[in-house]
């Protein structure tokens, strides 16, 4: 359930799946809606905060699904919302949220690494999203991810474009020293692959690929986790830690072929394991 969908529809599913725009319970359903060219959006501000509110209340009092849909099929979506209401005051809860308070920082430095994901970060500067907020923004191009980390703890970065195993990896202290670290936003999910040098076309299951060298990102990143765990169901065992590859060197990497497969954001070979 997306945090904009309705949380008193017993059809929505509470937490995975959904469409691409988070407004259908299904990608099929979101392409019958895009055959009349929109989604409808929420009718005003009001009741897009409101939605917000009601949505992360729900999600508290219902973690599982099943509940949910069981509580709001039984008594159905009104009496819910009254019930709610008592315990809880929505109403009150939804102006604070819609009370647009003086941001703690005004002048800010943003970190990225130019890949797709980052594009929200990139593009809310040009098209007046930071400016909108009351924000002074610098996004900043950055070389690779070990230096996005050590910049943001240094403090040379105020937030940061990151993958998502490295604000676990700074929280526990793994790979640096541990610092309570937030992730406020999901930019995207899924989008690794397993890709293969050209002289290994005929390759098709991770069994066929023991004793390959393989390049990675980053340590901490889904690319070097899902690749262990597709290899590892096949019983292939990586006894030595995949090499690093930057982005920069990515393609180079793949034309001079100092390894045999690559786990990448971008399809820069023969892709064979996406996620």
């Amino acid at each position: 359930m997306s945090t904009f969908d309705n949380p008193f529809d017993p059809n929505r599913r509470l937490r995975a799946g959904g469409c691409s725009c988070g407004q259908h319970v299904s990608e099929a359903e979101h392409e019958h809606a895009a055959q009349a060219l929109r989604c409808e959006p929420a009718p005003s501000e009001d009741k897009r905060y409101e939605g917000v509110v009601a949505s992360a209340v729900m999600r508290a009092m219902f973690p599982r699904d099943a509940a949910r849909r069981a509580f709001l099929k039984s008594v159905g979506a009104s009496t819910a919302l009254a019930a709610i209401s008592q315990f809880f005051p929505l109403q009150t809860a939804t102006e604070v949220f819609a009370q647009a308070g003086a941001p703690e920082k005004k002048d800010l430095k943003v970190g990225f690494i130019p890949i797709t994901c980052a594009t929200p970060i990139i593009m809310a500067h040009p098209m007046g999203f930071y400016t909108k907020h009351g924000l002074n923004v610098e996004v900043i191009k950055t070389a690779g991810w070990a230096v996005i980390r050590d910049k943001t703890l240094n403090k040379e970065y105020d937030a940061a474009h990151m993958l998502s195993p490295m604000p676990l990896a700074i929280s526990l202290g793994v790979g640096s020293n541990p610092v309570p670290w937030t992730m406020p936003a999901i930019e995207n999910i899924n989008g690794q692959a397993i890709t293969l040098h050209a002289k290994h076309k005929g390759v098709k299951t991770a069994a066929e690929m023991k004793g390959f060298k393989f390049g990675v990102p980053f340590d901490y990143s889904m690319h070097n986790f899902l690749l262990r765990y597709v290899l590892a169901e096949d019983g292939v065992v990586v006894f030595v830690a995949p090499e690093r590859v930057d982005r920069e060197h990515l393609l180079a990497a793949c034309d001079v072929c100092p390894v045999d497969a690559l786990t990448v954001w971008d399809a820069s070979g023969r892709q064979i394991v996406p996620s």
